[in-house]
């Protein structure tokens, strides 16, 4: 279980949803006997078709991978991490009073427990990869598709490849963004930001209601 101050608890489901749209690799934990598996991948969140529950988290991995050895699928977490960065004490106008201040890290990650199953379907693991690249290709000027590559090479590439899919049970989410600072000292973290990590500055800002 994560260790959630008040402070950077999500204020809703809505917050973990939106966090969840454009994931990037993540890392798949999952206990295999009296060791544990431990894989990055990239994975696409699919929401419920009926709203209810958190829908499933969807990827793939190299079928030597000994994480789809693990005998039904079994219990997994998956960590999935956002904007984060280095804060330093110098950015806080308090350190002005008393100077009892120190160096911290702002970031967002979630942990997403659920039961992983393997996908050993080439049509399953086909559609998977088209929809993942899709999904990143989307934001590049030339978005490249998976047509574009002969046809019998990807089929080459799946046939080393296998689905994996993580049945969502439940979601812990911690969004730690200044939001225990003084005002002013927030506002001098998103200004030291701008320009070095402005993804960064813009979840702080949204995270403390800076309009």
């Amino acid at each position: 279980m994560m260790y959630i101050p008040k402070h950077f608890a999500t204020k809703d489901d809505r917050q973990i949803e939106e966090f969840l749209k454009d994931i990037g690799a993540c890392d798949l934990i999952t206990v295999s006997g009296d060791s544990l598996l431990i894989s990055t991948l990239p994975m696409l969140h699919v929401p419920s078709p009926s709203k209810q529950g958190w829908g499933t988290l969807q990827g793939h991995l190299a079928r030597q991978n000994p994480h789809v050895r693990v005998e039904g699928g079994g219990v997994s977490v998956v960590i999935v991490r956002g904007v984060s960065g280095y804060v330093s004490p110098g950015w806080y106008p308090s350190k002005l009073d008393g100077g009892k201040v120190v160096p911290t890290w702002d970031y967002v990650v979630a942990h997403i427990y659920g039961r992983l199953t393997i996908k050993d379907d080439p049509l399953w693991t086909r559609d998977l990869v088209d929809r993942l690249t899709n999904h990143h290709e989307a934001r590049m000027e030339t978005p490249w598709s998976i047509d574009e590559a002969p046809a019998d090479f990807i089929t080459a590439q799946l046939r080393a490849i296998v689905g994996v899919e993580l049945e969502i049970d439940r979601v812990e989410a911690k969004f730690k963004l200044s939001q225990n600072r003084a005002r002013g000292d927030v506002l001098g973290v998103i200004d030291a930001l701008s320009g070095i990590d402005d993804d960064l500055a813009l979840e702080i800002r949204r995270a403390n209601d800076f309009n």
